[in-house]
């Protein structure tokens, strides 16, 4: 089936043609998915609009190997998941989507990748196999070609050593770690700096005490000597990511939607502003699934803006019975 490549997406009617194709593959050739939307009555005829596509529970990708391909399976990416948990695992047949994916996001945001430094503190996400978030960055690195960036482990002194004197010669520089590590770093180490973006990929991985994140954020923003902490929205299951230049709102690429659904009913979306929990079409899973029903709490803004508020643990999904195929 021959459809719309999602890096070409520019404008929303663009976006929402290209969703109604996807969703006509994901029924046809994703069995996983394709049972889902037969467990909820839905034929895909009758699905002539992006509101009527459903959302496919982000825990399935735990349960069940999620493909729309027959291709080989070039590489799986694993999450970390908990101590005694399962973790989600996504089978990618064409890793150039995900490059095209990342690469493409980064430089409608930031600019090109070249232009920077990239400084990566990432130990948590190091120290296993499988990170999606380890191939992106380590991407970045290579695509920079600056011969200072790099991953910086157990090497403190040396990150710091370096981020003072690249920022102080006037150096852009990307430090994009794992919020632990950034604050290991801050408390460590006094910074003032004027070139550098600041962005975290949130979670504390066990090791030190959840903050929310204004909080956060403040420890970083007066550690770093920064009026803003950037963080980057992505997850296992998906190929694209979004960015917040601050305050917990995010930017989506033209290829990527969200939509909040109800928290007491998962089948039924809520009113522009109000929060629920995020739905996410991600065009560049066009080979597993593009519809996610994610465990994050948020709202959406105007345009591509949302902002992420919260999780939900397991006991606050409510109003669907189809977790088990």
């Amino acid at each position: 089936m021959q459809h719309t490549p999602f890096y070409t997406i520019t404008t929303t009617v663009q976006f929402e043609q290209a969703a109604l194709e996807a969703f006509q593959k994901q029924y046809i050739y994703n069995t996983v998915y394709g049972q889902f939307c037969s467990l909820l009555n839905i034929r895909p005829e009758a699905v002539q609009e992006v509101a009527q596509i459903p959302f496919m529970p982000i825990s399935f990708f735990k349960e069940h190997k999620v493909l729309a391909s027959t291709q080989p399976v070039q590489t799986i990416f694993t999450s970390s998941g908990t101590t005694g948990s399962a973790t989600s695992k996504h089978y990618v047949t064409d890793i150039s989507l995900y490059e095209a994916s990342f690469t493409k996001c980064f430089t409608q945001h930031y600019g090109s990748i070249t232009n920077y430094t990239v400084l990566a503190l990432l130990p948590s996400y190091l120290e296993r196999t499988g990170s999606s978030l380890i191939y992106m960055v380590d991407h970045f690195i290579e695509q920079s070609k600056k011969p200072e960036s790099g991953f910086y482990l157990n090497e403190l002194d040396k990150l710091a050593e370096t981020l003072k004197k690249l920022d102080a010669c006037g150096e852009k520089i990307l430090l994009i770690g794992v919020s632990f590590a950034l604050l290991d770093l801050v408390e460590n180490y006094d910074f003032q700096l004027k070139n550098t973006l600041i962005m975290e990929t949130g979670g504390m991985k066990g090791r030190r005490k959840e903050l929310i994140r204004e909080e956060l954020h403040e420890q970083l923003q007066t550690g770093f000597g920064v009026s803003q902490i950037h963080s980057e929205y992505g997850m296992t299951e998906l190929l694209s990511q979004a960015y917040s230049n601050g305050e917990g709102v995010f930017t989506t690429p033209p290829w990527m939607g969200i939509y909040i659904r109800d928290t007491e009913d998962a089948l039924s979306p809520v009113n522009h502003g109000k929060t629920g929990g995020i739905n996410v079409i991600d065009l560049a899973n066009d080979n597993s699934c593009p519809f996610i029903a994610t465990q994050d709490l948020g709202r959406k803004l105007d345009g591509n803006r949302f902002e992420v508020l919260g999780r939900f643990d397991q006991s606050d999904i409510r109003g669907c019975n189809l977790m088990v195929l």
